[in-house]
């Protein structure tokens, strides 16, 4: 404080105040401001509810950090905002939730984005063991590196409906393995249980075309699903591909199978009870416990004729990843905030409430007994997860997938809507999908 007067008494004033402010300074210490981080996300229904909780939880109990968080109705709303706050037009956030493109390294090196390995550098995770190691393809780069946080990995499965097949007189702790076994339990349901809805699929991409391979043990891109070189990709769409598509039609044909859905429509009328069958990504579960039916859950049922021992699925989903050009204090934040979400109790909760993979192996433990036996089938979900071995299983990538994505989905709902043949269907797919890969 600058003294302009040099009157005795306003010294001796002057000193008793700070004598005083100094101890009013003692008896009330300053509460040090957060470092506030934003981040943006396009999770929606019960993800977005357990998600905000989170956020909520850590916001109380952290003494330096705070979260701010901003949703967006859907990815394309929440890229274009990106691309805003990369001209400079907005503030750019902290970390992004972004979908799994199928090319992680070429977002990487982005110069707006910071790996999430460079990061955990610097602000390490203590007593952390990754669940999923060298499956996340999706979040890591070709030495193995972690590129983002998985929060969203998931794997596609099918859920049943207990009491519907219960109706049918279907043994409920026998769902089908194959796909022809699936096709007897659906017209039991159809006919001896009278269901309306025998089966329904989201993500029909995922589930019919991408996941097709893996389950089989066949490479879904050659060479090696693009892990090793992403030139000169083709996909993989042999007979096998044609075989399941027809039977798909078929099904579609004799009102097996009703509806396949991008949205999560699937979802909501297997949870309202009305479906009998539902294969979709494991992160579904959220929306299914919602509702009041009992279920189980099994993998995706596969071709023993092509293969005697069913694969394990890839593992896609969303993840959030760091954006660069922070300031040190806001890295630190973030950090916190990602080793906040890996503890044990509250990664547990994560992957519990929301059907999502656990993030860690303390989280797998930690989810115990009992909510694995609440749910028949949960816990070979995940176990089969742990140690994939071979190319097949462990994810793939292509150059400019968001494009080549679209294009399969409409093959699948050429044929299915009967306009042209499945093989047909699958022949245009692959010369446009490629030509756009590249």
């Amino acid at each position: 404080m600058i003294i302009f007067f040099e009157d005795r008494r306003v010294k001796r004033l002057s000193a008793y105040m700070a004598v005083v402010g100094a101890t009013t300074f003692l008896a009330f210490p300053a509460v040090a401001q957060k470092t506030e981080i934003e981040i943006w996300h396009s999770l929606s229904g019960q993800h977005e509810t357990i998600f905000n909780d989170l956020i909520s939880r850590f916001n109380r109990e952290s003494q330096t950090s705070s979260v701010r968080v901003r949703d967006f109705s859907d990815q394309q709303q929440l890229q274009s905002a990106g691309r805003e706050a990369v001209a400079g037009q907005r503030a750019k956030p902290d970390l992004v939730q972004l979908r799994d493109n199928h090319d992680p390294q070429v977002l990487a090196q982005h110069k707006n984005v910071m790996p999430l390995y460079q990061l955990l550098s610097k602000y390490p995770i203590s007593d952390v063991s990754w669940f999923l190691n060298t499956t996340t393809a999706f979040v890591r780069d070709d030495k193995n590196r972690l590129l983002a946080f998985p929060m969203m990995a998931e794997v596609p499965v099918m859920f049943y409906n207990i009491d519907l097949f219960r109706n049918a007189g279907l043994d409920v702790k026998k769902p089908a393995d194959s796909w022809q076994d699936l096709q007897a339990q659906l017209l039991s349901l159809r006919n001896e249980g009278r269901s309306q809805c025998p089966y329904v699929s989201s993500d029909q991409v995922n589930v019919h075309l991408e996941n097709l391979a893996p389950l089989n043990r066949r490479l879904f891109v050659t060479p090696d699903n693009g892990l090793k070189s992403t030139r000169n990709l083709s996909l993989n769409f042999d007979i096998l591909y044609i075989r399941h598509m027809s039977l798909m039609v078929s099904w579609k044909k004799t009102d097996l199978f009703t509806s396949s859905t991008v949205g999560d429509e699937a979802e909501l009328a297997f949870a309202r009870g009305e479906c009998a069958v539902l294969t979709a990504g494991s992160g579904a579960l959220a929306t299914i416990m919602k509702g009041d039916v009992s279920f189980g859950v099994a993998p995706l049922p596969y071709y023993p004729q092509v293969s005697k021992k069913r694969g394990a699925p890839f593992i896609t989903g969303d993840a959030l990843w760091v954006i660069a050009g922070q300031s040190a204090a806001r890295n630190k934040a973030t950090a916190e905030l990602l080793a906040f979400m890996s503890k044990p109790v509250i990664a547990a909760e994560w992957h519990q409430k929301t059907g999502f993979m656990p993030l860690t192996d303390a989280a797998f433990r930690a989810s115990g007994v009992s909510f694995y036996d609440r749910i028949p089938g949960a816990r070979s979900i995940v176990e089969q997860m742990r140690d994939v071995d071979g190319v097949n299983s462990a994810g793939f990538r292509v150059p400019n997938y968001a494009k080549v994505k679209p294009i399969l989905d409409q093959a699948l709902n050429q044929a299915y809507g009967d306009k042209t043949s499945p093989m047909n269907a699958l022949l245009e797919a692959k010369t446009a999908a490629e030509k756009a890969m590249r």
